[in-house]
C-alpha cells in the first residue's frame, strides 16, 4: 500500500536587492513574512520549499525542478517581490514575465500537475497608480469585463494578486497587507473554506481593513484580483462570472488547505 502524494508548495521572495541596478528598496519585513508562510503551509501537510533572493534563470530552474517532482493534488506557489503589471522582478531588478512560470508547469511540460490545479499567491506591484477606492452602490451597472486578457493564463491555474491591475501593493516594515491577510486564512478556520470563498474572504479582509498610512498615501487601498482559468474536467463546461475582482468557476467546490 502506497501512500498519498503530498500537496507541494514553492515560497520565493526576493527582498534585498543587493544587486539592483535601478535602486530598488530593500523589502522590509519580507523575510519574516516568507518564514511564517512556510510554517503556516507545512502545518497545512504540505511539502514546502522556501528561496529567497534568486535571479529570474534561478526562479525559472527552481520552477523547473518542480515540474519533475511527484505532486498530490494541489500545487501552490508564492511570489514575493517588486513587480510590475504582468512581471515579477528578481533579485537583480530584471523583469521576469510571469507566463514563463505559468508555462514551465503547463501540462505539456509538466505531466505530474496535469489536470491539476495549479495556484499562485503574487505579492508584487502592478503598476504605479494607486487605488482611492470606490463608493459601494447597491444598485450600480455591473462592470464591462476587464479581465479577458487573462485568460492566457494556462488551463488549471489559478493566479491570485495582491492588486488590480496598474496599482502599487501596499507593505510595511513588519508585512504586506495581502499576505499578512492569507496567512491569517492559513492559520484560521479560513483555511478550511471552499476555494473561491477562500479568495473572497481575502479580498474582503484586504479592501475592508487596509488602508495605506502616511503623506502621500494616506486612505489609499488595495484590491487583490483573482483569476482562474480552469479546465471542464473538473465540472460541467466552465460558465464565467465576474463579481468582486472574481472569476468564479465550477472547481470552487475544492479545498486546497482543509478541511
Amino acid at each position: 500500500m502506497t501512500c498519498p502524494k503530498r500537496n507541494r508548495a514553492l515560497i520565493i521572495v526576493n527582498y534585498q536587492f543587493l544587486w539592483a541596478k535601478e535602486g530598488f528598496r530593500p523589502r522590509l519585513g519580507a523575510r519574516r513574512e516568507a518564514d511564517n508562510l512556510f510554517k503556516a503551509l507545512s502545518k497545512c501537510n504540505y511539502d514546502v520549499r522556501l528561496f529567497l533572493d534568486l535571479t529570474a534563470k534561478e526562479i525559472e530552474e527552481v520552477y523547473k525542478e518542480e515540474s519533475r517532482a511527484e505532486h498530490g493534488k494541489y500545487f501552490v506557489s508564492i511570489l514575493s517581490s517588486h513587480g510590475e503589471d504582468g512581471c515579477i522582478m528578481d533579485c537583480q531588478g530584471q523583469a521576469l514575465k510571469l507566463t514563463r512560470i505559468y508555462k514551465i508547469l503547463s501540462s505539456e511540460r509538466c505531466p505530474h500537475l496535469a489536470g491539476k490545479p495549479k495556484i499562485f499567491f503574487i505579492q508584487a506591484c502592478r503598476g504605479n497608480r494607486f487605488d482611492d477606492g470606490i463608493y459601494l452602490e447597491t444598485d450600480s451597472a455591473p462592470e464591462e469585463d476587464c479581465f479577458s486578457h487573462y485568460l492566457s493564463i494556462p488551463e488549471n491555474t489559478a493566479v491570485m494578486f495582491s492588486c488590480s491591475p496598474g496599482c502599487v501593493s501596499f507593505s510595511n516594515q513588519w508585512e504586506s497587507m495581502f499576505l499578512k491577510a492569507l496567512l491569517e486564512a492559513l492559520k484560521g478556520e479560513e483555511r478550511k473554506l471552499k476555494v473561491t470563498k477562500l479568495m473572497t474572504w481575502i479580498n474582503w479582509k484586504v479592501a475592508f481593513f487596509c488602508e495605506a498610512k502616511g503623506t502621500g498615501y494616506k486612505g489609499k487601498k488595495e484590491m487583490p484580483c483573482f483569476v482562474t482559468n480552469m479546465a471542464s474536467l473538473w465540472g460541467p463546461e466552465p460558465r464565467t462570472t465576474c463579481m468582486g475582482g472574481l472569476l468564479h468557476r465550477p472547481w470552487d467546490s475544492r479545498f486546497l488547505f482543509g478541511p
